[in-house]
């Protein structure tokens, strides 16, 4: 599996435009490309797609920092995020405080950012969304 990677790939329900706006001022994220289930070169299959989404994000990619996450607004409402949190390592804790506080907003905080034996700075939260988050700013070595 040479070269083989790992992304995520949330799935937002009917939200996904607002949550790469979102994003795009909480984290720096760069929205590398947004396709609707109307642009799609080949029609969805009949009964797929909820009734509204033909405007909906099929595929979108963004970039926060070196990384990459992929979102769409799934074929219907709705949407449930569990079993994981996305890590956002930044290099100070200017950065950590700047960046935990714009995705809580909306959110819910379920660790606050602090001390901890590994980091300078770690915190979990739960954006507005329903992604958990965990912020860290990573210990000198």
């Amino acid at each position: 599996m040479s070269g083989a990677m790992v992304e995520p790939y949330l799935m937002f329900g009917g939200r996904c435009e607002e949550a790469l706006a979102f994003y795009k001022t909480a984290v720096g994220a760069k929205v590398e490309r947004v396709m609707k289930f109307s642009e799609s070169p080949d029609p969805m299959p009949p009964g797929v797609l909820a009734p509204g989404f033909e405007h909906k994000v099929m595929h979108s990619s963004f970039k926060v920092g070196g990384s990459t996450v992929m979102a769409s607004d799934g074929c219907g409402p709705g949407s449930k995020f569990e079993g994981f949190s996305l890590s956002l390592s930044v290099a100070t804790e200017a950065e950590a405080d700047k960046a935990f506080n714009a995705l809580a907003a909306g959110g819910k905080v379920t660790m606050p950012l602090g001390k901890t034996f590994w980091s300078p700075r770690f915190g979990m939260l739960t954006d507005k969304f329903g992604v958990a988050w965990m912020v860290i700013v990573p210990a000198a070595c």
